[in-house]
């Protein structure tokens, strides 16, 4: 069998559906064996790589299956970069086929800069962004390392993988019963029964117990299982940015995600608590503040997470640290009498509600009132996509999420341009209307990607929430620049289109809203069939995202200052 064919039919066992890439002379055997066998695994073509690649963080995000993209050698591998540096820091299982020259137009060892066209080694450039990264010069290795590739990239803390692939092993043939196998290694990830006590122990101690729920859950397929724990245990929980679809809006136990940009009450409630049990959450300074010292100061920290790595980077000297897949934690949690513990903490529930109802409406900047009222009208079972920028903290903070929706960020990274082509990869992982929102200033970093919208006639509905501005950089430059917003608005170095028109010239249904209230039906009703579409809300080049986080202040004490008198109100109740 031809190697190319191999590759194909190997993605095909282990339950791909699709893939996306870009034509290049080195990826052409690929791009015709995946073309064999389109009646059971789909190849789509974008209009960059990098979206590309972001395709397949989106297809993973919702499949939990393994996103597959590729590109030709040279620009087109580079192009993939910033998608797998976005699947490596948010754990994202992935799986990159670089084309390479042939193995004979190649340099070797040779020092020179390049030998054949378009020669650029990938391998060195994306190791420290990879969980695994490999050349392939022997035809007869492409089994093994499709199945070590496959296992790396899904087994412990998921991730990228890259397989670099010269054109000639592409073409070449193999006896497909001769190829050596990987065998997989053993992870020492088990959940230890001591482990488990001492949870059960400081639980059963606490008085004022926090869970800090990350997106580890929800790359664990974890989220049913995880809303039947927290009903067992009777525990408010606060998340991260990126896994706030953990909780259903309405949850009695969901009290908001925490951080920077985080929700007040949230943030008070982890000064409050007297024991916090983080799960599958990197507490990181996004999340603590850049002083540490002030982070959780009432509490005894307990850290579950499945890489020893992020355990390095200690909260508080004393904390308890449990290196333990989730998917044993929350088990253990489902099966043992011992932690029905509904109704222990009802008390502090009760707390927790006042500070919530306290605090929940003092920020209500204009972009959070156009997510309140647009996340009414969006059904349950929809995947959300969301840009960087403003528009992502608008969608953390006040959008309502139901049973079943999924909202998807490019969390560590941060990459702008990520919203459009993730709804693409999310689309053909659910194959279901995809909500995607985007500012103005992260739609244009892969617009292109509209034309493949068209083309495939997805029902996909793209919001842009348009302040004609960077947004966030803009805000920044207020505080700390004295408002000089050099290359951030109109007149200043930036500007923006007529996103309709564009739309329109791609052949792209759109809806200009300048008043979201009187229009709000029209919306829904779009929002509903099956077309695409681009929504662009105007809105005012000064736009804030509100509460932030000053440097080196706790997290509890945001941006713009609470009344010195309700602060201490609150942290003495």
């Amino acid at each position: 069998m031809k190697v190319s064919d191999y590759i194909v039919e190997f993605l095909i066992e282990k339950g791909i559906t699709d893939v996306f890439g870009y034509p290049g002379g080195m990826v052409t055997h690929l791009m015709d064996s995946l073309k064999k066998y389109d009646n059971k695994i789909s190849s789509h073509v974008n209009y960059h790589e990098q979206a590309s690649s972001f395709c397949a963080c989106g297809y993973a995000q919702v499949k939990n299956k393994p996103g597959v993209a590729f590109a030709t050698s040279g620009p087109g591998a580079t192009n993939l970069l910033t998608g797998i540096a976005n699947a490596y820091f948010d754990s994202i299982p992935t799986i990159f086929l670089t084309g390479q020259v042939n193995t004979y137009e190649s340099k070797g060892k040779m020092k020179m800069r390049q030998k054949g066209f378009q020669e650029t080694d990938i391998i060195k450039i994306a190791n420290p962004i990879t969980k695994y990264s490999k050349y392939i010069d022997k035809p007869e290795d492409i089994k093994y390392e499709l199945e070590k590739a496959y296992y790396i990239s899904m087994s412990g803390r998921k991730g990228p993988v890259v397989l670099d692939i010269p054109m000639n092993i592409f073409r070449a043939d193999v006896d497909i019963n001769n190829l050596r196998k990987y065998e997989q290694e053993e992870l020492d990830e088990n959940l230890k029964k001591e482990d488990i006590n001492l949870i059960l122990s400081e639980l059963l101690k606490a008085k004022k117990p926090l869970i800090i729920a990350g997106n580890g859950i929800n790359l664990a397929s974890l989220n049913k299982e995880f809303k039947e724990a927290i009903n067992k245990l009777g525990i408010p929980v606060v998340t991260s940015m990126i896994s706030i679809d953990l909780q259903n809006y309405n949850s009695k136990y969901n009290f908001g995600f925490i951080g920077a940009y985080g929700h007040r009450y949230a943030n008070f409630l982890i000064e409050k608590c007297d024991l916090l049990l983080t799960i599958g959450t990197r507490l990181d300074c996004r999340q603590t503040g850049a002083n540490k010292e002030y982070f959780a100061r009432n509490a005894k920290i307990i850290r579950i997470d499945i890489d020893k790595t992020e355990l390095d980077n200690k909260v508080k000297e004393d904390e308890i640290q449990i290196v333990a897949d989730i998917s044993e934690i929350i088990k253990e949690i489902l099966t043992d009498d011992r932690f029905e513990l509904k109704g222990k903490y009802d008390e502090w529930i009760e707390k927790c509600e006042e500070i919530k109802n306290q605090l929940y409406k003092i920020d209500n900047e204009e972009g959070n009132k156009i997510i309140d009222k647009l996340s009414d009208i969006i059904n349950e079972d929809l995947v959300i996509t969301t840009d960087v920028g403003q528009n992502q903290v608008w969608i953390s903070q006040s959008f309502k999420v139901k049973d079943n929706q999924r909202i998807l960020f490019s969390g560590g990274h941060g990459s702008m341009g990520y919203s459009l082509p993730c709804a693409i990869g999310a689309y053909y992982a659910k194959k279901n209307n995809i909500i995607c929102f985007s500012g103005d200033g992260g739609l244009q970093m892969n617009i292109q990607e509209l034309q493949f919208i068209k083309r495939e006639k997805l029902p996909i509905k793209i919001i842009v929430l348009n302040n004609k501005s960077l947004g966030m950089i803009r805000h920044f430059q207020e505080m700390y620049f004295d408002s000089c917003y050099t290359q951030t608005i109109e007149k200043m170095g930036y500007e923006t289109p007529d996103f309709c028109k564009i739309a329109q010239a791609y052949g792209i249904k759109s809806l200009n809203i300048d008043n979201i209230d009187k229009q709000l039906d029209i919306v829904k009703q779009e929002l509903e069939n099956s077309e695409p579409i681009l929504i662009q809300i105007n809105m005012n080049t000064k736009t804030y995202i509100y509460p932030k986080l000053a440097v080196n202040k706790p997290i509890y004490d945001q941006e713009p200052k609470l009344d010195r008198d309700l602060i201490n109100k609150l942290l003495k109740e």
